[in-house]
């Protein structure tokens, strides 16, 4: 086999597996294994996975971009034989790589056999592939078979990246705050069902007691409405006192005992009373577990050094979130790279005469940090002055139409200057903000 500069230009000595079309796929329980490893002898090879959720296919491309074979077997019950050939054509070719598009956590079972066998596994973004997808052979059609080359064909142009297992650190973070986001979305999920059950048989309480607050939850999760507050008053105010350890004021109980009696809600029937019990148990159940899982990030998060120098900024939570999330930020090699990282770049859709439709947020990467990191954005800019009156012009210039809008580029702001500060910068808002155009003094 001859390739004429580089890939895209070959001549091909061999005319593998047959004259089979290249994205037929052959079952790897069939496969003729002699036949093709004496197609791939001292050829170079680039085996493309793509991964599903039981159906892999893989396809086998030599240096010159011809497809030698697509191969397709079912995980895991296959897989051991799909391993074996794996290592029969490392042993017969001159060289083997393995390039796989993640798809989820559906392949990193795969992955971690090939790891611990020696064979190197690199990653190919999701985006390129399907970018590339009428690039390749010049079709927008998109099928498994095809999904495999193209990752082949990406690696082959040097469009991945190395794919090593994550440390068990890493893993450990990982972990937690993935349980973190399972507890947070339960609590807000059921803390909003809770409201509109509220709105109908007691719509005085959530203007009375915050919404989700412990002394809220343990009111409800007893009484389960009004009513039982009403005849057992008593029970009712020493729960109150104990639930918010004694920061509720006398008169702030006095209204809500008056609430139940007076309530303009819709009187509760048995299995409703049960219901709101219920859920407001469940809530508050997510609630606490949702606190643990957050001890548990920022225990993790603490070794590393970039969290300890960001939580002047972020705080201590959003801190340990955000390294969970991504790594250390001493990782990227500029801010741009670390607001990719967050979900927190920016992307354009303008065509022709449809322009100006406005930059939005690509939030790939992990929704829990964006959260924390709104959090944290709303509490600097409340903090700093030379914030506050950055955001205040910025809600100005946009005729006031969007204050989410400007506390969004506070927080992009704020994360670029995270990048400086893991790295021992001390924060300073007038190096992000231009405090001569802003009515502060610094």
């Amino acid at each position: 086999m001859v390739c004429r500069n580089g890939p895209g230009h070959h001549k091909q000595e061999v005319t593998p597996m047959s004259k089979r079309k290249p994205y037929r796929i052959v079952r790897l329980v069939g496969l003729d294994l002699e036949r093709l490893l004496e197609d791939v002898r001292e050829q170079r090879l680039v085996l493309g996975i793509d991964v599903g959720k039981q159906r892999m296919v893989m396809s086998v491309m030599n240096e010159c971009e011809a497809i030698v074979a697509t191969l397709g077997w079912t995980h895991p019950e296959q897989t051991p034989a799909f391993l074996s050939a794996v290592e029969s054509l490392r042993a017969g070719a001159a060289g083997v790589q393995v390039a796989m598009e993640p798809s989820g956590m559906y392949g990193d079972a795969l992955r971690s056999q090939l790891l611990a066998r020696g064979i190197e596994v690199s990653r190919v973004s999701p985006k390129r592939s399907s970018d590339a997808k009428e690039v390749y052979d010049g079709v927008p059609s998109s099928h498994d078979a095809k999904s495999a080359a193209i990752v082949a064909w990406l690696h082959l142009h040097g469009k991945s990246e190395p794919w090593p297992l994550k440390s068990e650190h890493e893993r450990q973070l990982k972990a937690a705050l993935q349980m973190l986001a399972v507890h947070s979305k339960q609590f807000a999920a059921n803390r909003n069902r809770l409201e509109a059950l509220m709105a109908r048989h007691w719509p005085e309480l959530p203007k009375l007691l915050t919404l989700g607050s412990p002394t809220f939850l343990e009111l409800v999760k007893e009484f389960g409405g009004p009513a039982a507050v009403a005849s057992r008053w008593t029970e009712a105010l020493q729960l109150m006192v104990a639930a918010s350890r004694g920061m509720l004021s006398d008169d702030k109980v006095a209204q809500v005992l008056a609430s139940a009696e007076t309530t303009m809600g819709m009187p509760q029937l048995d299995e409703e009373v049960e219901l709101v019990q219920e859920l407001a148990a469940e809530t508050r159940r997510n609630q606490l577990a949702e606190r643990r899982a957050r001890r548990r990030v920022c225990e993790l998060a603490a070794s590393e050094i970039t969290t300890a120098r960001m939580q002047p900024l972020l705080g201590k939570s959003t801190a340990a979130v955000v390294v969970a999330a991504t790594g250390s930020p001493l990782a990227y090699d500029s801010p741009g790279a670390f607001l990719k990282s967050l979900g927190l770049n920016l992307r354009e859709r303008s065509s022709g005469e449809k322009q100006n439709r406005g930059l939005h947020l690509t939030k790939r990467g992990s929704s829990t940090a964006r959260k924390y990191l709104y959090l944290a954005a709303l509490r600097l800019l409340m903090a700093d002055p030379v914030v506050h009156a950055w955001y205040l012009a910025k809600v100005k210039r946009d005729g006031g139409r969007s204050k989410v809008r400007a506390v969004v580029a506070v927080m992009r702001k704020m994360v670029a200057a995270s990048w400086h500060v893991a790295r021992g910068a001390p924060f300073d808002a007038s190096k992000l903000f231009d405090t001569r155009r802003l009515a502060v003094v610094t």
